[in-house]
């Protein structure tokens, strides 16, 4: 039955350890800067402290372990008693890798029992001070009095408290987790019976002491653990010296002697039952519980049925003004009018219900390049802008590994080892920034590097060794029509196949997902100062402005994201150069092809005068596809066309017209391609 209950939070546990993983990883990256920053390590152990409650709470005992291996770690940094080392930094990267690989193991339906932890929670305490020994009637050591002394030169009273769990608790290590967490928010825990390691792990029996100095009264800390679930009973004791069995200044000091005594019976309220409601731990802040109900969490997939049906509402609205057209009633005016501003003020609220900030992508790559600088043994900046940006959550999802792609490749071919760079007369470190900035109706992510760049005369020589092009090609290639050979598919200019690239799947990979997702890819480079990609993507995939074209009898779509612009060309403008058709736009040659053709259906008539073109922009080209005529700009829902035709060239999906009728959505990006 516990465990039905707690399943139903599982969905906000894996949400909030994500984020408490990724500000883990952030402060880690700051910290390892700088060992010694205090502010730093206290944000590190209250991070891992909230993580570790609730692994606790959700009954997740190796997660819950491993976290409180890496607070125990933090905290001997923060006392000053093992300072950290490099080597503690690597094994507190290694644990946060562990502690995601748990999380993706439960998400995906299994637990965190099959990841064993054991060694990793024994790196992260050893060689760290000896434990206090556990008291024997009254005497306990030295290092336990002082604990006393202390807690009292401060104004806290020194407290046993001992607990009794419940015969029929299930979860007793996250029963055991919340008291110990309860009692940390009152004061600081010295020390448990028996060692917390075996309260996380359940090794006992259904009592255990926690020695806790706190300002609190006994009743106070007895009512707080009374509260707590499963919890029998919790008897308070209070912990004292006696000052006179060790002389203050003494150089080797007997063990002081500890008495524990009773609260007095008029100060010991009744104990309450386990249902009454107790005085709170600590007093609540109004303005933090205020803050926490201005957002809620929405299952992703509960937005995509939202989209639908925003959708389906565009198209049947579509579908009524096209009737009302065709009937020519004039009294539906006003109400569609108002239909079309409802209609368009909900969809605008759902596509800003599923943005989120780039930096949702962009916060994983400083811990990224981290690792690479170590695995390479270069020294690269990261320069983070615009993470603020938005996109749709579902282009954010699609772009993440084009983005490492690209980034292994600045890495890993780009940015030069230092002594290289330092012969060539750059900086030692290389600088690699990442950038989302607005632009129009979509987003540019711009990836650059201020490394080796693309040196064209290589990428043609592997061109002709592979076939790709001619050596009479080669010679009229400008530069940057070189540099564009790196994006046709397996082209690799890798030496060798390593682990981060070689393969030559990156840079094509990269092209092809952006072209699925409706946007554009642009490469520059330059010899010896470094690369720059550009990413154009809209900021939605669900509902997009695109132009409706007719090509013989069939009408299509194409993404305005794609379209350049529109124009008519009268046919004595049309000229034939190296065989293909082009046109002069603005002192700039054209080149123009019949779409018809393209799609194997009917073409355009011959006979006309002049003839619609749509300039679309690919790349760093433009190219202008005739059509039969431009039917105008329209919202359009994409439809998937299913499993079978989804692989279809130059068709990414479908859409309903305001008729009814079916119009395919065109690729064009994928028409064009480099030409040898």
């Amino acid at each position: 039955m516990a465990d039905m209950d707690m399943s139903q939070y599982l969905g906000a546990f894996l949400d909030e350890t994500d984020d408490n993983v990724q500000k883990l990883d952030d402060l880690l990256l700051a910290l390892e800067k700088n060992m010694v920053d205090m502010d730093v390590i206290n944000e590190i152990f209250r991070a891992a402290h909230t993580l570790k409650g609730m692994a606790g709470t959700m009954g997740f005992t190796n997660m819950m372990g491993l976290t409180h291996a890496m607070e125990d770690r933090l905290d001997a940094a923060r006392k000053g008693t093992r300072p950290l080392t490099e080597n503690d930094m690597n094994m507190l990267f290694t644990g946060l890798d562990t502690l995601q690989a748990m999380a993706d193991s439960i998400r995906g339906g299994g637990n965190d029992a099959h990841i064993d932890v054991s060694e990793m929670v024994h790196s992260l305490r050893n060689e760290g001070p000896a434990p206090a020994p556990a008291a024997s009637g009254s005497g306990v050591s030295g290092q336990d009095a002082e604990w006393v002394k202390k807690a009292n030169d401060e104004g806290a009273n020194a407290y046993s408290v001992h607990v009794t769990l419940s015969q029929s608790c299930l979860l007793k290590a996250a029963r055991a987790y919340m008291v110990v967490n309860r009692l940390e928010e009152m004061g600081e825990i010295a020390r448990s019976e028996p060692p917390t390691e075996a309260l996380e792990k359940e090794e006992f029996d259904f009592d255990f002491t926690i020695y806790v100095a706190t300002p609190a009264p006994a009743e106070e800390v007895k009512a707080a653990i009374e509260k707590i679930g499963d919890v029998q009973s919790a008897e308070v004791t209070e912990v004292k010296v006696d000052a006179s069995s060790a002389p203050a200044h003494s150089q080797t000091p007997e063990p002081a002697q500890v008495q524990e005594h009773a609260p007095e019976p008029a100060q010991a309220p009744a104990a309450p039952a386990p249902q009454q409601a107790a005085a709170p731990a600590a007093p609540i802040k109004k303005e933090g519980v205020k803050k926490s109900g201005q957002t809620v969490r929405v299952d992703i997939g509960r937005l995509d049925k939202l989209m639908n049906l925003v959708g389906e509402l565009v198209i049947s609205r579509a579908r009524i003004e096209r009737l009302v057209q065709e009937a020519r009633l004039r009294q539906f005016d006003d109400t569609l009018s108002q239909l079309g501003r409802i209609s368009g003020d909900i969809q605008e609220l759902v596509t800003k219900l599923r943005m989120v900030p780039v930096s949702f992508t962009f916060d994983r790559f400083p811990r990224l390049i981290r690792d690479l600088c170590k695995t390479l043994n270069k020294n690269v900046e990261l320069v983070l802008e615009g993470e603020d940006t938005e996109l749709d959550r579902t282009v954010i999802d699609e772009i993440g590994d084009p983005m490492v792609h690209l980034i292994r490749n600045s890495m890993d071919h780009g940015i030069e080892h230092p002594e290289e760079r330092k012969a060539l007369g750059k900086p030692e470190k290389g600088i690699l920034k990442i950038a989302a900035y607005q632009e129009g109706s979509g987003v540019v992510i711009e990836v650059s590097d201020d490394g080796a760049g693309i040196d064209p005369e290589k990428v043609k020589r592997k061109a002709i060794e592979r076939g790709i092009i001619t050596e009479d090609r080669a010679n009229i290639m400008t530069d940057d029509e070189a540099t564009q050979i790196v994006l046709l598919p397996g082209f690799s200019m890798a030496k060798q196949i390593t682990d981060l690239s070689g393969r030559g799947v990156g840079m094509d990979a990269v092209k092809t997902k952006v072209e699925q997702l409706g946007g554009q890819f642009d490469l520059v480079s330059k010899k010896n100062e470094g690369t720059h990609v550009y990413i154009r993507l809209p900021l939605t995939l669900a509902i997009v402005l695109s132009l409706l074209i007719r090509v013989g009898k069939e009408t299509y779509a194409i993404s305005l994201e794609n379209v350049e612009e529109t124009i008519m060309v009268r046919k004595e403008d049309i000229k034939t150069v190296h065989g293909e058709p082009t046109t002069l736009l603005r002192g700039e040659v054209l080149s123009l092809n019949d779409l018809g053709d393209i799609l194997g259906s009917e073409g355009v008539e011959t006979d006309r005068i002049e003839y619609p073109v749509v300039v679309v922009k690919i790349g760093k080209n433009k190219t202008g596809f005739i059509v039969s005529e431009l039917i105008g700009q329209q919202e359009i829902v994409i439809k998937s066309l299913g499993r079978f035709l989804a692989k279809i060239d130059g068709i990414t999906g479908g859409t309903i017209l305001g008729d009814g009728n079916v119009a395919l959505i065109l690729d064009v990006a994928s028409f064009y391609s480099t030409k040898g």
